[in-house]
């Protein structure tokens, strides 16, 4: 897993994990280039387990401190989707900063990474980060949406419950 992380990755995390006033160390970096690699929102735990494979000696407390840290500089967020564990996924990274609102299934527990927004959204979520920063004093800097329902699978099982099939 050491060299698994690309070169230029490596590097652009290192240089701005110190311009947080942090050491980029190789915990830190396991932990990366996991959830770089993955488009689940793993929790603590899972992580713990996907690094332990490869570094046996990384504690689940390190695990623990290090996503606080990376949730803290803004590079991970910390997601509660209602299940009692909080889920972790990288929000800013040498690609970019991934800016997405989430899809959480109340049924199964699926979630769905939502991008592609569409004009009459973006309009709204622009009016609404104006008019509270206007009431409030206060400069956004970012937002997170999280909308709770039904995944289709689900709907159609409920649907298909409530006709007595």
């Amino acid at each position: 897993m050491r060299a698994r992380m690309r070169m230029g990755q490596a590097g652009w995390w290192c240089g701005r994990i110190r311009d947080c006033g942090y050491r980029m160390t190789l915990p830190r970096q396991a932990l990366l280039d996991v959830l770089s690699r993955t488009d689940k929102h793993m929790s603590a735990d899972e992580i713990y387990f996907a690094l332990n494979k490869y570094y046996p000696n990384t504690g689940l407390a390190t695990v623990y401190r290090n996503l606080e840290m990376l949730f803290k500089a803004g590079f991970v967020s910390k997601l509660d989707f209602g299940d009692g564990r909080s889920r972790y996924e990288i929000i800013r990274g040498p690609k970019g900063v991934n800016h997405h609102h989430h899809l959480v299934c109340t049924g199964c527990g699926a979630v769905i990474d939502y991008t592609d927004f569409i004009n009459e959204e973006v309009e709204l979520l622009n009016k609404t980060q104006k008019a509270l920063s206007k009431k409030y004093g206060f400069n956004i800097t970012d937002h997170f949406i999280q909308f709770s329902g039904l995944c289709n699978k689900c709907k159609n099982k409920k649907g298909t419950q409530n006709a007595g099939i």
